[in-house]
């Protein structure tokens, strides 16, 4: 069994030509405490340049995220930008078309170096790409994720954390009240408790959460768990879940209430998952207002979506944690 906590995303705006080097830095820390060898951090910083290059010299309010992958030992880099877009995506992606003075080739050399890459761009509507470098074997998740903490605060009051056994999925996401050092200590002691059992039910799992954090201000929390075909979900407090299929969006709605100080009768959802889905988890530092039409079309692939999540719809004000993930799961 295997869980993974979520360290925090670094977020880098792109207003200046030096903030390019500040990605290229960044990219290159993240992928040294992900424990990746020297050739795929110096892949990450090249990825990090051209997405971040291509901000600076094309587009206007853009940011690029960097941190560890959930998908395991790894590093994801999103860029998103309110720029003029592209109308012909296949050719940007040609190996040699680049944003001059970057480290690579373009968005060919991005593909190229990367274990992953989406992209998603259209004429007057910006840009958003999602690079994903992970180390030799770990195969490809469906999984992604953003965690910040509120403008000039250093630690977040969010915390997320995964574990994944045999095909099951389990999802912790956690949002201790307010913001700052005491909402970190509450959200990490109910990541902690998680931890330590993560196969037993959401239920009794909520239950153990709540004796530990009785000691703290307290957390919303919610929990989803994933195996095969069916979803389990079970939530306290203001944590929002949805999951989107082609042409619906289902809300995974938690109970009122505060794991730590008033933890109300738990009662654990199931809900059948037929064909094509992902399922988006956040709290409240994401508004609602994009439950619309949901971005990026009826069914967004999982890092697109969060790194649009993350630009547009993020409150600053508070924490943000959002996971947005579809079918799959390690076999581990």
């Amino acid at each position: 069994m295997t869980v993974t906590v979520a360290q925090g995303t670094t977020l880098i705006r792109i207003d200046h030509a030096s903030a390019v080097y500040t990605a290229v830095r960044a990219a290159r820390e993240v992928a040294a405490k992900a424990g990746l060898p020297e050739v795929l951090a110096e892949r990450a910083a090249v990825i990090a340049s051209e997405l971040a290059g291509n901000i600076d010299k094309h587009a206007s309010d853009g940011s690029v995220f960097v941190q560890q992958s959930l998908a395991g030992h790894g590093i994801d880099i999103y860029a998103t930008d309110a720029g003029p877009g592209m109308a012909n995506l296949d050719y940007w992606r040609i190996d040699g078309h680049s944003t001059t003075e970057t480290l690579g080739t373009g968005l060919g050399a991005v593909g190229r170096l990367a274990t992953e890459f989406r992209i998603r761009s259209a004429p007057g509507a910006g840009t958003i790409a999602a690079a994903r470098v992970l180390a030799p074997g770990r195969p490809a998740a469906g999984i992604a994720h953003v965690r910040l903490p509120h403008e000039g605060e250093e630690r977040c009051g969010d915390a997320l954390a995964l574990s994944t056994v045999r095909g099951v999925r389990t999802i912790a996401i956690v949002d201790g009240l307010g913001h700052g050092p005491e909402a970190g200590d509450a959200a990490e002691a109910a990541i902690e408790v998680f931890g330590q059992r993560p196969g037993r039910s959401l239920s009794e799992q909520l239950t153990a959460m709540h004796r530990r954090l009785r000691q703290t201000r307290g957390a919303a929390v919610a929990l989803a768990r994933v195996s095969g075909d069916l979803l389990e979900f079970c939530g306290v407090g203001n944590i929002s879940g949805l999951v989107l299929t082609p042409g619906r969006s289902q809300p995974l709605l938690s109970t009122p209430g505060v794991v730590g100080f008033s933890l109300p009768s738990t009662h654990v959802r199931s809900l059948a998952l037929a064909g094509p889905h992902v399922i988006v988890l956040h709290t409240d530092g994401i508004g609602t207002g994009w439950r619309g039409p949901a971005p990026l079309g009826p069914l967004p692939e999982p890092s697109l979506l969060t790194a649009d999540l993350a630009q547009h719809h993020r409150d600053p004000r508070d924490d943000a944690t959002v996971i947005a993930f579809g079918p799959g799961g390690d076999t581990t």
